[in-house]
């Protein structure tokens, strides 16, 4: 296949979900396209953030790290995260360079493209936004949460989230990406303060419910508390299409198989729980369903194993 004829693949999101996802889709033949989050404000990202009012580096530098081609020696010092006891402790070394890049180029974006090019990193990587902005929450009794990392913390059900301080200003070649796309994939992650701040974006909204390409949602295994506890897979699906329009996702990717208990029992200490995966209302709500057994099993915690993810994905291209 030439260049020009690859299918191009969009990735959205954040979180810990991501990486794993980007790492099983990089060695396809396939244009790939990440787009991340950057409404952190927790640990060494908030702090830079607040020092130097540029956008989140955290997950940006995660997706960097599982993109990148680079000796192993060389990842593995970008992601270096220093100890406790000195001006730098909790800072991780990737969103030092990251902030440091931002400052000798000017600009958040370009920071990230050079920083790739100096990793080596296969498919492209844009930031939603070049904008430092904020995600707060209104919750089912009214109240308003602020802080990414305040949201799952209150223990209340949330109504929606929104971004500050409007208008947010996507980035343009995220806009771009997202409508000549042949596949839109909405990564797994936290519901709420991972994924919804990259597509509740002005225009990236706008941009996912008229792309020609397919949008899948690769529904998270378990819930999370303070966020989608007690969630079926259908409930994830439906606060998004109340945050961006009914007719923004088009099919999910669910795991079909039990997990076993002493995993299960480790979850329960944090009051998560399998996601029930009701067919019948996937059905309902016009889905495709793609289904396989996509979590890795050779680890404590769940998490998607990338190679079956990414082979399910590129299926359906």
């Amino acid at each position: 296949m030439t260049q020009q004829a690859l299918p191009k693949v969009v990735v959205v999101g954040g979180g810990t979900g991501m990486p794993v996802l980007l790492r099983g889709l990089k060695n396809l033949p396939i244009h790939l396209t990440a787009l991340v989050t950057v409404a952190d404000d927790g640990g060494s990202t908030g702090r830079l953030r607040s020092e130097m009012a540029i956008p989140a580096p955290g997950d940006i530098r995660n997706v960097i790290a599982a993109l990148s081609d680079a000796e192993p020696m060389l990842i593995e010092l970008f992601q270096h995260r220093f100890n406790a006891g000195n001006g730098l402790s909790g800072h991780s070394m990737g969103n030092l360079l990251l902030a440091a890049m931002t400052a000798i180029t000017g600009n958040f974006n370009t920071g990230i493209k050079e920083i790739s090019r100096v990793l080596n990193v296969k498919g492209k990587i844009y930031p939603i936004s070049n904008d430092n902005m904020s995600l707060h929450a209104k919750m089912k009794d009214g109240t308003i949460v602020s802080g990414e990392s305040n949201i799952p913390l209150s223990n209340k059900q949330i109504d929606r989230v929104f971004l500050s301080p409007q208008p947010v200003q996507p980035l343009p070649n995220a806009v771009r990406a997202i409508e000549n796309a042949d596949l839109v994939v909405i990564a797994p992650g936290s519901l709420y303060t991972s994924i919804m701040p990259t597509v509740i974006m002005p225009k990236i909204d706008e941009a996912i419910r008229e792309t020609k390409g397919k949008v899948v949602y690769v529904c998270n295994v378990m819930t999370q508390a303070g966020e989608t506890t007690g969630y079926t897979a259908s409930n994830h699906v439906q606060a998004i299409r109340d945050h961006i329009g009914e007719d923004s996702v088009d099919a999910i990717v669910v795991h079909n198989e039990p997990i076993v208990r002493s995993v299960r029992e480790i979850y329960a200490e944090e009051n998560a729980e399998p996601v029930i995966y009701d067919t019948d209302q996937l059905l309902k709500m016009g889905l495709q369903i793609i289904e396989g057994d996509i979590i890795n099993h050779s680890q404590k915690m769940l998490r998607h194993d990338n190679s079956k993810v990414a082979q399910l994905l590129y299926s359906i291209l």
